[in-house]
């Protein structure tokens, strides 16, 4: 299985992308993970919210497949304990999955058409976090997964 995580917009704190780089690479021990980045909409302030989520859930769904399985981030979306979410990754390797795509939007939320293509969706927390911080606990709880499933010491429960 092939894991993608989709973002919007480029992450502009170095030292979260230096974490980010960081669990990127032992997460490649594991499973083939490709981080794409697709660029801020230029000119947002002529937008209005229900437009910018328009555009960018166009270029979210460029993005996918058709044999892509869609997962997005959401606060509305189920929450799993890290363990859970481990379960939750066998399962889908196990289903014979080729590309499990995770995807963060925008700062406010997908189109209905992002929403409508998902396969579910998953929610790191109640907790409201910056968008480029989500990307580091998403790569961080996918590589945690992992080592859970091959029964490695970095998770302790």
């Amino acid at each position: 299985m092939n894991i993608k995580l989709l973002t919007i917009g480029k992450t502009d704190n170095k030292n979260l992308q230096a974490l980010i780089e960081e669990y990127t690479k032992r997460l490649s021990f594991y499973v083939k993970f490709d981080l794409e980045i697709i660029p801020d909409i230029k000119n947002v302030k002529n937008m209005s919210e229900a437009q910018q989520k328009e555009k960018e859930g166009e270029l979210i769904l460029s993005k996918i497949t058709p044999t892509d399985h869609l997962i997005i981030l959401d606060e509305n979306g189920k929450e799993f304990s890290s363990v859970g979410f481990s379960d939750f990754l066998q399962k889908k390797m196990n289903a014979g999955i080729k590309t499990l795509v995770f995807v963060i939007g925008g700062p406010y939320g997908f189109s209905e058409t992002v929403y409508q293509k998902a396969s579910g969706k998953i929610s790191l927390s109640q907790m409201t976090f910056s968008h480029q911080m989500v990307r580091l606990f998403v790569i961080e709880q996918i590589y945690r997964g992992f080592t859970i499933l091959r029964n490695e010491p970095y998770h302790h429960q």
